[in-house]
Order: structure tokens, then C-alpha cells, then sequence
């Protein structure tokens, strides 16, 4: 029985808009796939060099810039200085960043979507894509452990 290897989302978004994936910048689109988080490109590297030690700091920064530009990967700052990334969502969705552990909460409220759109018909738009970061600090010991 042959091996069979399992494309990630992310590979072939790359495929599909054209881009040469040399066998470094698979890796690397495995790690952005298979992350929960929202790393940074240190952490990608690190992640990365676990699969490929040859895959260097400088490759691992020209690939995501590559990935950012074909809009496959989306770049977020967080206000902790360090530019983060994850795959570009097929669903819309928002974040909450707790500042005192840097967890990432992704999230959906339909009531905030429609008053987005509402406050742009207000001042006279028609709103055609937003981001949302809410910065916040758990009330009492609550909020999502790490």
C-alpha cells in the first residue's frame, strides 16, 4: 500500500492561486494549517525547523510575506509588537485578546455584524469588510486558560 500525503488547506490555496511550493514552503503551510494559535514568524520557525532543520529564518519571512501577499495568510498586530498570522479565514470571524496571558479568542456575534453595517449606512456607506480586536482582562479569574 502506497503513502498517501495529505494536502493542507493552506497548500492548496497555494496550488489553486498558482504559487510554486517548493518542499520548505509546503512545510511551512503545514505549520500555519495545523496552528491553533496565531503565531509569529519566530514561532513558525521554530515550528518548522522541528520538520526541516534546513528551512531558515530568512525563508520561513520571505514565505509569509509571499503567502500575505497572495492573501492565503492574514497578518494581524495584537499590540504586543509582533506581527501574528493565521490562514485566511473562510468565515468572517473576530478577536478578543486577553492582555494579560496574549490568548486569542476568535469569535462570531451577529448582533455586532449588523451594527457594523448599520453604523457605515449612518455615515452614508456601504461597509464591505471590517476587523474587530477587542482587547480585554478576565472579570474575577474567568476567561480561556491557555
Amino acid at each position: 500500500m502506497g503513502l498517501v500525503s495529505v494536502v493542507s488547506r493552506l497548500e492548496q490555496l497555494c496550488h489553486d492561486k498558482g504559487l510554486k511550493m517548493t518542499e520548505q514552503r509546503r512545510v511551512i503551510a503545514r505549520v500555519l494549517s495545523e496552528a491553533d494559535d496565531h503565531p509569529d514568524v519566530e514561532q513558525l520557525y521554530r515550528r518548522a525547523t522541528r520538520i526541516d532543520p534546513g528551512i531558515s529564518l530568512a525563508t520561513v519571512y520571505r514565505t509569509v510575506r509571499l503567502f500575505e501577499e497572495a492573501s492565503i495568510l492574514e497578518r494581524h498586530d495584537f499590540g504586543d509588537g509582533r506581527a501574528r498570522y493565521e490562514e485566511a479565514p473562510e468565515d468572517h470571524h473576530d478577536h478578543l485578546i486577553d492582555i494579560q496571558s496574549g490568548t486569542v479568542v476568535e469569535f462570531t456575534n451577529p448582533e455586532i455584524e449588523k451594527l457594523q453595517h448599520r453604523v457605515a449606512e449612518q455615515l452614508g456607506y456601504k461597509l464591505v469588510g471590517h476587523r474587530l480586536e477587542l482587547y480585554a482582562v478576565p472579570l474575577h479569574g474567568k476567561g480561556k486558560k491557555k
